[in-house]
């Protein structure tokens, strides 16, 4: 009778997983599509100029929030799974009060050097005095995200993914709207001071600044709606605590040092991880200047940071997610001493992030030139070669970023530190030979950047066999979902082609293309058996799809 009890329990904590995973997951495609779509306009108004200053501010912006507050949702999440686990609710309650006074003191201090230091980030570190106005802008919204990553984790925690998924659509929403009215209104007025002054500066650093404006906007409304959340949450909090029979509560010094102990190893690995492409922005800048062609300087890199980056980014959204959903659950699992448990979750999560990311770069690959067309007007070209040359960053980024949560849950805090560093430190030597040594320009800068997802792929894989025994299954993870990806691809290309030639329209011809490649990867992961029955009804509205399958044979 237990054992048949225990089933349905399991099932339902691996469904919830699977769940969870992809509520963060389809929450984060969307966030990354909202963010794809406000900026298609934005560049097609400002200029590539314009959003290589904005993706420029942006570097420096993240690094001063991963340095404060951006590890604060991962650890407070590890930290809070690990006590509910165990039903101590109070003590899970006072790792949320400690971790709201730890936002205050390193928000703050990170808010005002980046306010204060915006000058010096620019000209010295960017090599591009017209960022300072955007990094200035975006300098308080690092105080308010200290306080939203704390609430977003917090939940986290306690096993639901839904106010962290609806603050960020939310966020991104309203970032959306007054990004582009900012950006198109402050770029008018620089506009009119350039013509003033006889200069060509403002136009650009004015834009730059008001496309910032939406992200601080976002960042609130997300703020207010978790703060919103939690009073409502705050009867079954009383409840839950009441219930609570823990006689040994942790101090607040001891949850400081444990809080302190888990988000150094994340703040270290994030920055090293998100640094790279700080040092990229700078390093490439000081190559134009040494040739002599610092004009082009922002234009290349508003395609790469504006075109490339931001499509790539879209599919590895996903995994970003399900590292963020997994990495509770693999700690709660941690914590109970189920080892097949570990081995189970570690296997679904690499094989969701591969059947999505593995398809998503063979679309980019083929489809690159058609969709940068599509959602822009200017410099198509470079941006339909950088996709073509680097779309596999897709895979490499999202199994780097899944292995990192793994390693992560696992309580190998320091492992993904020592991989970053040394994938950053060969990442570094090899963009230095591409630039200066093969003179490859912007292209050096993408095969570069492929070159560290794949060594934080490798070295991470290496790490998780060693400490979990693991053993990772190819054939449905990678070979399959591959196979069915070429054929894919084949067929969405040779759309493209045709309904290009016989309409002369890239829009209906690429919109065409792009749905017959996701009917066709779907049908083919069925016909593969990439997907089995159960683990389709263990995705949202997987009952659903399954009936369909099986009315069409798939199944």
């Amino acid at each position: 009778m237990s054992a048949q009890n225990q089933r349905p329990k399991k099932k339902k904590k691996t469904n919830n997983f699977l769940v969870q995973g992809s509520i963060l997951a389809a929450a984060g495609i969307l966030v990354r599509i909202i963010g794809m779509v406000y900026r298609i306009p934005m560049q097609n108004k400002i200029g590539s100029a314009a959003m290589g200053i904005y993706s420029s501010a942006y570097y420096i912006y993240n690094i001063m929030l991963l340095l404060s507050s951006y590890s604060l949702p991962l650890a407070v999440s590890k930290m809070v799974s690990a006590r509910v686990a165990l039903e101590q609710h109070k003590n899970a309650y006072r790792i949320f009060k400690s971790s709201l006074f730890f936002s205050l003191i390193s928000g703050g201090i990170a808010c005002l050097l980046t306010f204060f230091g915006a000058d010096f980030f620019a000209s010295k570190v960017l090599n591009e005095p017209g960022a300072s106005y955007a990094i200035q802008v975006l300098a308080p919204t690092i105080f308010v995200m200290a306080f939203l990553g704390t609430l977003r984790g917090y939940f986290q925690g306690l096993g639901t993914m839904m106010p962290t998924a609806v603050s960020q659509v939310l966020e991104q929403i309203v970032n959306a709207g007054v990004s582009i009215v900012a950006a198109f209104l402050l770029f008018d007025i620089g506009m009119d001071r350039d013509i003033d002054k006889g200069t060509k500066i403002y136009a650009n650093a004015y834009g730059a600044a008001g496309g910032t404006i939406g992200t601080a906007a976002g960042a609130l409304i997300a703020f207010l709606f978790c703060i919103l959340i939690f009073l409502m949450y705050r009867r079954v909090l009383r409840r839950q605590m009441r219930r609570d029979n823990t006689v040994m509560l942790e101090s607040y010094g001891n949850i400081a040092r444990v809080l302190t102990a888990t988000i150094i190893p994340v703040i270290i690995s994030g920055t090293v991880y998100n640094i790279s492409s700080l040092i990229d922005n700078s390093i490439y800048g000081f190559y134009m200047k040494s040739t002599g062609e610092s004009a082009y300087y922002m234009a290349n890199w508003g395609v790469y940071s504006g075109q490339y980056y931001l499509l790539i980014n879209v599919p590895i959204a996903i995994s970003n997610a399900l590292a963020s959903s997994m990495l509770p659950a693999l700690t709660r699992t941690v914590a109970e001493g189920k080892k097949g448990e570990i081995l189970r979750k570690v296997n679904m999560t690499i094989r969701f992030s591969m059947l999505v990311a593995i398809p998503a770069a063979v679309g980019l690959t083929v489809l690159g030139y058609p969709i940068v067309s599509l959602l822009f007007r200017q410099d198509t070209r470079l941006g339909g070669d950088l996709l073509f040359l680097g779309s596999l960053a897709v895979v490499f980024f999202s199994l780097s970023t899944i292995t990192n949560g793994i390693l992560q849950g696992i309580n190998r805090m320091k492992t993904p530190v020592i991989n970053a560093m040394i994938s950053l430190a060969l990442h570094v030597g090899i963009l230095a030979v591409l630039l200066y040594g093969l003179d490859m320009g912007i292209y050096g800068v993408v095969i570069a950047n492929l070159f560290f997802g794949l060594t934080m792929c490798i070295f991470n894989s290496v790490s998780i066999t060693k400490y979990l025994h693991y053993r990772q299954e190819v054939k449905k993870t990678f070979l399959l979902p591959f196979l069915a990806s070429a054929i894919m691809g084949g067929l969405a290309y040779g759309t493209y082609y045709l309904l290009n030639m016989f309409t002369k329209s890239n829009s209906i011809a690429c919109v065409a293309a792009v749905l017959v490649a996701v009917m066709v990867y779907f049908v083919l992961l069925l016909l593969f058996r990439c997907v089995s029955e159960k683990e389709l009804r263990s995705m949202p509205m997987g009952g659903r799809v399954s009936r369909i399958a099986k009315k069409l044979h798939l199944l």
